[in-house]
């Protein structure tokens, strides 16, 4: 049960970012169906028409299991949780707000799922009824928000989060029926995609609403934006939301006022594809938010603007290592043992755990080996930027091996990322998983090895076909797990100004996901541009590493 607490966190933010992306395309494909695909199907050919219906009726199937899993295994995580610690019996806690508002959540997903198992087009009743079932879903997961925890405001920031959840449904989560339905027959591929870019503009509108009322109720101020975890986080939501609306006004342009053509119909699927994938990252940051508190329950400890001009300037990166026993865990770890064997008689004590709940001690040295890690890894991220730069010229035949430089940043991040566990530490591997920053360090290597040998197979020609994909799809997986990295570390600024520093990190990486991917897809013209830039996402994240700094 320790080991279950431990990791009750990290958990808990990938379980809600899973249930936020299944239940979001849930919302937004049950508006495709009963709002776009019913009534342009009276204005399609009857097959474009049976085709739109069963596309919609589709989603709707698979993303209602998804999210019913992922709902129904967070609300067990979160029983289990609050059982554990309250130390009672289950029966005590099925009257918690939380587990009613989960049932509701259930039920009406069961009723969704039932609505869409008929094969036939649904009548006006049949979609007035899919239509009430998502309200009753908005609304069960509106309630059990941290709106519903606020004593002052709580009307309008219970509006804001259905106005900003519904937005994200009619704007992202209708975008898989999209982009099938752009494989009908021109006419009305257009025809399908006009109309979505009017949802797409409903959406904007609602999400903009909901983010006023989040501003004035859980923000305040320009200061609490950069000073605060909650701020700093809703601030790169803010980013990606401008460049989901500079796709979105390409995607706009593309369906209003460029002729239809078999060019312009696959650059807007890349641009759609684009907008599914950075839609994925801004819920894993709004499934970060609820693991942090809001920025107005935190008015003291703010990191100041001028804290943040003296961490991020500029400085010569540390390129030797500290020595290993003068960390704080082997030293604390080495005076325990020498008190042991001067009070024989006593207890001996234990050294820290990760995950127990208690803050490892740091010292210098400590921040000193941090620093290290990241500007070596820095380095090697830097150099496969430039030699992917070499590489995309044609004229350095040597550069396409730069996959195997992430090998070495692989097998440096597992040796060093966690001293105090395996294989440097006394920590054994099994162990030291109970604390969610290692196990995301672990996860991180895991991804670089993947990456680095289907990509390095790719270039020599070994591996084709669908296996081109993991490189881009494993940028755009470490952004998503960065976005929900977090650091226990005793000082709240300090949290905080890594907070910064690692923010930024993972948009590069998302931005450079979504170029590689759509260098590979086509079409030339937008590969021309993917296989430039994201090398130089690549020597940005290089370059954000080696001025990395935690003093």
């Amino acid at each position: 049960m320790e080991q279950f607490l431990d990791l009750y966190g990290f958990a808990s933010v990938i379980l809600h970012a899973m249930e936020l992306v299944a239940r979001t395309v849930l919302l937004g494909s049950v508006i495709f169906w009963v709002l776009l695909a019913a009534p342009l199907g009276r204005l399609m050919p009857p097959g474009d028409a049976t085709r739109l219906h069963a596309i919609a009726r589709r989603t709707v199937l698979t993303a209602g299991i998804a999210s019913l899993v992922s709902t129904f295994l967070l609300g067990l995580l979160g029983f289990g949780a609050l059982q554990a610690t309250l130390d009672t019996g289950p029966g005590a806690l099925l009257g918690a707000n939380f587990v009613v508002l989960t049932g509701l959540d259930l039920l009406a997903m069961l009723v969704l799922l039932a609505l869409a198992l008929p094969r036939e087009a649904p009548g006006r009743d049949r979609r007035f009824a899919l239509l009430g079932a998502a309200v009753l879903v908005l609304v069960a997961v509106t309630f059990g928000s941290h709106a519903i925890a606020r004593t002052e405001g709580r009307a309008m920031l219970l509006a804001a989060t259905a106005l900003h959840q519904a937005g994200a449904a009619f704007w992202l989560g209708g975008l898989p029926c999209l982009i099938a339905a752009l494989r009908l027959t021109p006419p009305s591929a257009r025809m399908a995609g006009q109309r979505y870019s009017l949802l797409a503009a409903t959406g904007v509108g609602l999400i903009l609403l909901g983010s006023a009322g989040f501003w004035f109720g859980f923000i305040g101020s320009v200061e609490a934006v950069y000073g605060t975890a909650y701020g700093s986080m809703a601030a790169s939501k803010l980013i990606m939301l401008a460049m989901l609306l500079v796709l979105g006004a390409m995607n706009y342009r593309l369906l209003h006022r460029i002729p239809s053509s078999p060019g312009g119909t696959l650059r807007l699927r890349r641009f759609i594809e684009a907008e599914m994938a950075i839609g994925i990252a801004v819920l894993a940051v709004a499934a970060s938010l609820t693991s942090v508190p809001p920025a107005m329950d935190l008015p003291d400890d703010r990191v100041t603007w001028a804290e943040i001009t003296e961490r991020f300037t500029p400085q010569w990166p540390r390129l030797t290592s500290p020595d290993h026993a003068d960390l704080a865990i082997p030293a604390l770890q080495a005076q325990l043992d020498a008190e042991a064997q001067r009070r024989e008689a006593a207890q001996r004590p234990q050294a820290f755990t990760p995950g127990e709940g208690l803050l490892p001690p740091r010292n210098a040295t400590d921040i000193a080996w941090s620093e290290y890690n990241h500007h070596w890894a820095g380095i090697m991220v830097l150099l496969v930027g430039l030699a992917a730069l070499l590489d995309a010229t044609g004229r350095v035949p040597v550069a396409r091996h730069w996959p195997l430089v992430f090998l070495g940043l692989a097998a440096f991040l597992l040796i060093r990322s966690d001293p105090e566990a395996w294989p440097l530490g006394d920590i054994g591997l099994l162990d030291s998983l109970r604390d969610p920053e290692v196990v995301q360090h672990k996860l991180a290597s895991l991804l670089v090895v993947g990456f680095a040998v289907s990509e390095w197979s790719v270039r020599l020609g070994l591996l084709r076909g669908r296996v081109r994909f993991v490189f881009p799809v494993a940028m755009l997986a470490g952004g998503v797990l960065l976005l929900a990295h977090t650091h226990a570390i005793s000082n709240i600024k300090d949290a905080q100004l890594i907070e910064l520093s690692h923010l930024p990190l993972a948009l590069l990486a998302v931005v450079a996901g979504c170029a590689r991917w759509t260098e590979l897809r086509g079409p030339p013209e937008l590969a021309k541009v993917g296989r430039w830039l994201w090398p130089a996402c690549l020597i940005g994240i290089g370059f954000l590493l080696l001025i990395y700094r935690e003093a």
